[in-house]
């Protein structure tokens, strides 16, 4: 070891490009410009000794800066760059400096770096094994790598240290991270304890880091050790452009000011106001106590103004996607991550003009989630970790990081999600003092001015139709400026996870089912579902906000597979929000949200209706007696308001003639569930009103085609989601007339239906006759960029399977398969699949022809089969739906051959049945049901491929390249590409 020393010593001269690190027993660090003739960069650190201890101290104080990369930056910690270690010295009374060189790499370049794994805005922390003691009086070895840096610059003089500072940090910074911190295009620099500008600022590095923009966010104030101040300073010195997010606050700080006046002076500044404005500002000239550094501030911002960014809590997002903008001009650069997102509405209705009441409700929700202005402050439901020092912040850390606790001193804490590929950092923010690892739900600061919350999942539960839907989309309308996006999902059972996969469309994602690969590892099913539900997953829980929105929750547990909701719901949702409607009494161990029934005032206020007509005193009362007979549900209050704006009939008909209508007209369907029969029984004063509309629809349309009343019993075999016009109309025309079955108490309508014909209401089409059942209550209108489009609420479908058995059934079957489009339409598609298959425990409904059969499977099934798997990596789901198929298929064939054996032993059942039904086997039909079940073998010895089922693949194969021998021969192109297809399979089999 001396040997070396000395022979590094001899040598220090002639190493032109080397580092010169100087030694003393001394704890202070030398100022630029001292000992020049020992020093040959402008960045050294003191060792107490030559001898070197096998060690590493790190910085007194949890300090880490804040930056966490998108999936185009990683971290820092898998950085392959080590720090040197260093051996606790020997107490010396005279230290003898010892000055040696060694050689350095050349500074390395953003682009062209060593490691591509270490971000621009991050640096190895050292490992806690080699901690220290922050005592003065230690005698512990104190050690810093030192790093190349360029030649400094002049010095600013609106900038309050040279250019760059020297570090006198601790820790240990690697080249490579050094050169990307300095590499950095933004610096974003705020100061406050708002949590929502925390959010906006988290948020505003998202989206400039998705545009491919390298950001360092920091609130320097935080900071209590030096290193992190290097390293920011490093940073703000560097970068093409800074932004400053301005608050109130800000003209507190003098590191904020500091921010200001040094980007004001390079002409690079960007500033954004948040919960300000200029006059404000300029408002601070008029006190008396304002220095001259804050008024040269001030004048700077005003200078900088031109892009005139102001945010507020009703433009974030327009505030955040201009800033972005901008930048991303300035900068020269192209946003790598615009999703083609055209004809894509994020609210699936529009705004509810007529909304009343829920204001606390909504007060409640924004509380939670936002926190009251400025007198809460969010955790994003992770551990506290509490500071010491007097006046200094609490900062936040992700539950899933490692929180490292030390005997003297603090590390730099850089955390990192589970996320591997790519791998996302969590926000970090300064920690100070020592940590505390136990989770709390609410939290005071010292000032009692903030308090954090503990979740960011609100459930909103209340029985059917009392307005969970209505509010939520409310709250999206209102706040959806304080989130990227906003993602409406259906949570009925059957098509939540389709649901969910749909938003990989939305986020511009690949979920996509592995392709066919003879080489590599073939990933299971299993593997596959997961990873395409992990993608959109990890994409809506991170520091870009987004307001995910479930309705009509059916089920805790996933129907498909009974995955818990936990799979899709982290603990700790980052930056995004989730709402959720149910039935459900509770779900998990999220909060709920008891909704009450509306008011009696703003109960009155519904059912008025939109023309919000005044009625006398006698009138109101029978307003009241709707109120007490149907709970104060505000779907059947909306009815009510829409029938007596629509019909122009007062309250007291209305009454008169709903109470006219007989409770057999109510009664229940087999085809219901119990759930849904319970509630018709419990309601049956809201089912009259309902039987009331349909009479209403039939006497409009008496002289026409009934199209209104059809559209209202098909569309309750649909999805629970917007439906065509078009598709609603080619299912009602297949739907057979029906008579008017009121005779009994139409003359009590006789004065309601002669309104009727006379204000307008009578349809001319489809679309007018979609548009009937919304202007009654019964639907609403959808947003949709192509056509008319409307869903029917859940409590008219439950009614509307109460009439005409299985003849609605069938006829959405057949609109379906006319002109069902997988793009479009795939839950009503995947709904008629189960109508027509049954699935699980449940029978089929609708029973097809064999030739019918034969369309439906080629049409709708087969393409959604194929679709799920190869966009979404429904991988068991498809190969389920392919496999009842086949059955359903060879059920046909052997209904074919026992009719033929019926009819070769002379079955006088089968002659009779042959003559009464004027049929016969065609066998042109058997033939295409077979060479259809060849298909769906195929398909599925493909699809089974994929997932490395080779011996079920190759079993399907065979029995595919028999019959279409049989059927086509040895040469022909379908049966050479089942055995190509075979071959793939033998040849993939063997490797393994």
């Amino acid at each position: 070891m001396a040997m070396a020393e000395e022979a590094s010593l001899s040598n220090a001269q002639e190493i032109p490009t080397g580092l010169t690190i100087k030694t003393t027993c001394s704890t202070s660090c030398l100022k630029p410009g001292n000992n020049k003739d020992t020093l040959s960069t402008p960045m050294c650190s003191d060792l107490a000794s030559p001898n070197i201890k096998s060690s590493i101290e790190s910085s007194p104080y949890n300090s880490p800066l804040v930056s966490p990369p998108s999936s185009a930056f990683v971290s820092a910690l898998q950085s392959p760059y080590i720090s040197p270690r260093a051996i606790t010295p020997k107490p010396q009374e005279n230290p003898t400096p010892v000055t040696l060189t060694l050689p350095i790499s050349p500074p390395v370049s953003y682009r062209g770096s060593q490691s591509d794994d270490i971000p621009s805005s991050s640096y190895t922390p050292p490992s806690d094994q080699y901690e220290y003691s922050d005592d003065p009086a230690d005698s512990k070895l104190k050690f810093v790598t030192c790093v190349q840096v360029p030649d400094p610059a002049p010095p600013r003089v609106s900038f309050s240290f040279p250019v760059p500072r020297i570090s006198f940090a601790k820790g240990s910074v690697s080249p490579a991270s050094n050169a990307k911190l300095r590499s950095c295009d933004v610096f974003i620099g705020f100061h406050g304890q708002n949590p929502n500008l925390v959010r906006f600022c988290k948020w505003l590095k998202s989206e400039l880091e998705l545009q491919g923009i390298a950001c360092f966010v920091a609130d320097r104030a935080k900071y209590s050790d030096s290193q992190s101040h290097e390293i920011a300073d490093r940073v703000i010195c560097s970068v093409t452009y800074g932004v400053v997010v301005v608050t109130n606050s800000s003209f507190l700080n003098h590191l904020s000011l500091e921010e200001i006046r040094f980007f004001a002076q390079k002409k690079n500044l960007v500033p954004i106001f948040f919960d300000t404005g200029p006059n404000e500002i300029m408002g601070l000239l008029n006190c008396n106590s304002i220095d001259e550094e804050c008024k040269e501030a001030i004048d700077g911002l005003m200078k900088s103004h031109e892009f005139k960014l102001e945010a507020n809590e009703c433009n974030w997002r327009s505030c955040v996607a201009k800033a972005a903008g901008i930048l991303r001009g300035k900068l020269g650069r192209k946003s790598v991550a615009e999703n083609d997102l055209e004809g894509f509405e994020e609210l699936p209705f529009p705004r509810n003009r007529c909304f009343v009441g829920r204001e606390k409700e909504i007060m409640e929700i924004e509380t939670a989630l936002f926190g009251s202005g400025d007198g809460f402050e969010q955790d994003y439901a992770v551990p506290i970790i509490k500071g010491e020092a007097s006046g200094q912040s609490e900062g936040l850390a992700d539950e899933e990081s490692d929180t490292v606790s030390a005997r003297g001193g603090r590390f730099i804490n850089l955390e990192l999600g589970k996320c591997k590929e790519p791998t996302l950092e969590a926000w970090v923010e300064p920690v100070l003092g020592r940590n505390s690892l136990k989770k709390s739900k609410y939290k005071k600061s010292r000032s009692d001015n903030y308090k954090s919350l503990g979740s960011n999942v609100i459930c909103i539960n209340g029985v059917p139709g009392i307005g969970k839907t209505e509010l939520a989309l409310e709250f999206a309308y209102r706040y959806s400026q304080r989130y990227k996006m906003v993602m409406w999902v259906g949570g009925e059972a059957r098509y939540f996870r389709q649901n969910i996969l749909n938003l990989s469309l939305n986020l511009g994602l690949d979920v996509s089912a592995d392709a066919e690969k003879e080489r590599g590892r073939i990933r299971s099913f299993e593997e596959q579902e997961f990873e395409a539900f992990k993608r959109v997953k990890r994409e809506l829980f991170r520091d870009m906000p987004y307001l995910l929105i479930i309705d009509h929750l059916e089920t805790e547990k996933e129907w498909w597979e009974g995955k818990d909701l936990h799979d899709l719901i982290p603990r700790n949702t980052a930056g995004s929000h989730v709402i959720i409607t149910t039935r459900l009494s509770k779900v998990m161990n999220f909060d709920i949200m008891q909704l009450p029934p509306l008011s009696l005032p703003d109960s009155m206020v519904l059912m008025r209706g939109r023309r919000k007509k005044d009625y006398p005193s006698e009138e109101l009362e029978i307003l009241q007696r709707f109120d007490e007979k149907l709970g104060r549900l505000s779907f059947g209050l909306w009815v009510i308001g829409s029938l007596l704006s629509e019909l122009g009939i007062s309250p007291s008909e209305l009454f008169e003639a709903v109470n006219q209508v007989p409770l057999e007209e109510c009664s229940t369907s087999p085809y219901m569930s119990i759930n849904e029969e319970q509630y018709c029984k419990n309601n049956p004063f809201l089912m009259k009103i309902l039987c009331f509309c349909y009479a209403i629809l039939q006497q409009i349309n008496g002289r026409r085609n009934f199209l209104a009343s059809r559209i209202l019993l098909v569309g309750a075999w649909f999805a629970p989601a917007p439906i065509s016009v078009n598709l609603l109309g080619a299912a009602a025309k297949n739907l057979p007339c029906v008579g008017n079955r009121l005779r009994r108490w139409k003359k009590c309508l006789k004065i309601t239906f002669g309104c009727c014909l006379g204000c307008g209401l009578a349809p001319q089409n489809e679309e007018e006759s979609a548009l009937l059942l919304v202007k009654l209550g019964l639907a609403r209108r959808a947003n949709k960029q192509s056509g008319c489009w409307i869903q029917f609420h859940p409590i008219t479908q439950v009614f509307a399977k109460i009439k005409e058995g299985l003849l609605a059934p069938k006829a959405t079957i057949q609109g379906i398969r006319k002109i069902g489009n997988p793009l479009l339409n795939s839950d009503h598609l995947w709904a008629s699949a189960f109508l027509v298959f049954g699935f699980k425990s449940e029978p089929p409904l609708v029973q097809l022809k064999a030739i019918d059969m034969v369309l439906y499977i080629k049409k709708i099934a087969l393409p959604l089969a194929i679709r799920a798997f190869t966009t979404f990596s429904r991988c068991s789901s498809a190969l389920e739906l392919l496999k009842v198929c086949t059955n359903v298929l060879e059920e046909v064939e052997k209904s074919f051959v026992s009719q033929i054996q019926d009819w070769c032993h002379g079955s006088l059942c089968w002659k009779k049945k042959v003559h009464g039904s004027n049929q016969r086997v065609d066998e042109y039909v058997w033939q295409d049901v077979t060479l259809l079940k060849a298909t769906l073998l195929e398909t599925r010895a493909k699809l089974l491929l994929r997932g490395g089922h080779f011996d079920s693949g190759e079993e399907l194969c065979r029995t595919c390249i028999s019959i279409r021998t049989v059927m086509l021969g040895h040469n022909h192109a379908q049966t050479l590409a089942a055995q190509e297809t075979l071959a793939k399979l033998v040849r993939m089999r063997s490797k393994i």
